[in-house]
This record gives structure tokens, C-alpha cells and sequence, in this order.
């Protein structure tokens, strides 16, 4: 099985970096929290940025109930919702050479409403499992009145592009200057790590946060915050 190209999905500018195997897209998407939704709405492009989850070959996405652009989605507006993670900055002998290492989905697709209540709590123990794993067998679940004040959509990925770019800079033959390196993404300018996300598990445990950064304040545990600093492998 691989990714199924149309003509707005098929990568035109480098498209040796273009990636077929689905399960690359799915890795991509489980290593990051935010994508960009994109849509025309009332004659003007919008891209808003929301979190999101995957089941399978379907992606989620919610918001309000009263959010105009999940109203014309559900009804039946074309999106465009784009996920990119950086890995690293590229650094070439020349500035035209600067790049990034990066993995890029683009996925194009009319999404659906979900009605059912029960597909709606799959669907955002789903979001909920990706954003904070752990939290949906933990914290209190929604009630009817938050689910029905909730809009979810389900967008197929049979229709989606992937990108992927990795290695060193390409100009191997410009004459000597300047410094070629890659440079992780999350590190300083002088190369040293700087404060990144770190998913936390829910577990009904009292909170135990690291700092980042010298000088961060801890968070005090307390009844209505139970989490601990349990790692989640993530990207």
C-alpha cells in the first residue's frame, strides 16, 4: 500500500524527497501536536492552527460548535490541513544553500461531521490520548452538554502528500566559506539545548515538573493538578 497521488498532491519541486509508504505519514503525524487547517471561507483563504489526532487512516480534528470554519468544513468546503516538523537547520557555504532538514505532510480531502455520540467520544479520547496521553482514564470524561457544545470532524488521509528532507548541505562543490553543519532542531545558536516540549502521562499522580531553564519555578502539586513527569517517547 502507498500513498495515492492526484494531481494536488503530487509533489512538482523536489520531488526525489517525496515519501509514498503510508507509514511514514503516520509517524509524521503521531510526532507532532499542531497542524494548520486551511479553507476558503466567506471569499478569503484562512489557515488556523488546532491540535489534532490520528486513528488509522483518519484524521481528527474539533473545536467549538459555534467556530465558522469547522461549520464550513462540515458542510462541505474543501480543506487543506498541512502538519511540518523541523529537524534541523541547514547551514551551506552559501546563504542561497541554507535549508532545513524537515518532514512536511500536506493532506487535501472533504472532511466529515460526527453526529453519533459515540463515535464523537472515540473521537476525542483520540485528541485527548495525543495531545496528553493518559488523561482520558484519569480525568473526568465529557458531558452531554460538552459534547454536544463540540465540533468533530473526520477527514480520510487517502488523499495526502509527504515530504522529507535529511542530510548535509548541498553545495558540495561552492568554494570554501563559511561553516556547512546541521544544527538539531531545539538547540541554541551556540548549539546548546534550549527548553522543548516534554509530554507529560497522566497517571493520577501528584505533579512533579522538571525546569527547562535555570531559574524556572516548579509546579506545586495539588489535588486538581495530579499529573507526573513520566516521559512519553515522542518524534
Amino acid at each position: 500500500m502507498s500513498l495515492s497521488p492526484t494531481a494536488r498532491s503530487t509533489p512538482r519541486r523536489h520531488s526525489e524527497r517525496a515519501r509514498a509508504d503510508p507509514a511514514e505519514l503516520y509517524a509524521l503525524l503521531d510526532s507532532c501536536l499542531v497542524c494548520h487547517l486551511g479553507l476558503v471561507l466567506d471569499g478569503a483563504p484562512v489557515v488556523l492552527p488546532t491540535s489534532f489526532g490520528r486513528d488509522g487512516d483518519t484524521l481528527y480534528l474539533h473545536g467549538s460548535s459555534g467556530a465558522a470554519s469547522l461549520l464550513a468544513a462540515a458542510a462541505g468546503t474543501p480543506v487543506c490541513v498541512t502538519v511540518t516538523r523541523m529537524d534541523g537547520v541547514v547551514y551551506a557555504r552559501s546563504v542561497f544553500s541554507h535549508s532545513v532538514n524537515y518532514a512536511s505532510a500536506v493532506i487535501h480531502g472533504t472532511a466529515r461531521e460526527l453526529t453519533d455520540p459515540g463515535d464523537k467520544c472515540h473521537a476525542l479520547r483520540v485528541l485527548v490520548e495525543h495531545l496528553a496521553p493518559g488523561s482520558w482514564d484519569h480525568a473526568r470524561g465529557p458531558t452531554r452538554r460538552e459534547i454536544a457544545a463540540t465540533y468533530v470532524l473526520a477527514l480520510p488521509l487517502d488523499e495526502a502528500s509527504l515530504k522529507v528532507r535529511t542530510g548535509p548541505p548541498g553545495d558540495t562543490d561552492e568554494p570554501a566559506g563559511g561553516h556547512p553543519a546541521t544544527v538539531p532542531a531545539g538547540a541554541g545558536r551556540d548549539g546548546g539545548p534550549t527548553a522543548r516540549h516534554r509530554p507529560l502521562r497522566f497517571t493520577g499522580q501528584p505533579l512533579q515538573v522538571e525546569a527547562d531553564l535555570p531559574g524556572r519555578a516548579l509546579a506545586k502539586p495539588t489535588e486538581s493538578n495530579r499529573y507526573d513527569a513520566v516521559r512519553v517517547p515522542h518524534g
